[in-house]
């Protein structure tokens, strides 16, 4: 009986150690209220210049569900400067909420995209299928 039961205590911990989610792009969690998208001019800080500013609802669907679906690299990459520079707002009630800088390069059709907190190296891949919703977001506005 003992055997059995360190043998089924075995299998949920080998179970439990294969099914490690992998780690995405956080938002707060409040309504966005609109995203800001501007031509980035480098690393480190953000591009003032709107060059497209979202605020209908479907658009704002399709940036937070890129954003929050982007799957951490492991590693550091060496990549070149960022397509865009991305800010994200949120609606408050209560006072004033941080707004999330981010940077994006967009993929090419059938390649992915890549964000990257501003305040960090890390990068976050988005699907194919994102990368497609983001140009036609982006490329056609």
């Amino acid at each position: 009986m003992k055997t059995a039961l360190t043998l089924v205590l075995g299998l949920f911990l080998l179970a439990g150690c294969g099914s490690q989610q992998a780690e995405t792009m956080v938002l707060l969690d409040e309504k966005i209220s609109g995203v800001k998208i501007s031509k980035s001019k480098g690393f480190g800080g953000m591009n003032e210049d709107t060059l497209l500013s979202l605020k209908d609802k479907e658009s704002l669907k399709i940036m937070e569900k890129a954003i929050a679906t982007a799957i951490k690299q492991p590693g550091k990459v060496d990549v070149s400067e960022p397509d865009y520079d991305v800010m994200v707002e949120y609606e408050s009630t209560e006072g004033e909420l941080p707004t999330h800088g981010l940077h994006l390069w967009l993929g090419k059709e059938n390649e992915k995209s890549m964000f990257m907190y501003v305040t960090d190296d890390s990068v976050y891949l988005t699907s194919v299928e994102m990368t497609k919703q983001l140009r036609e977001l982006l490329l056609t506005e």
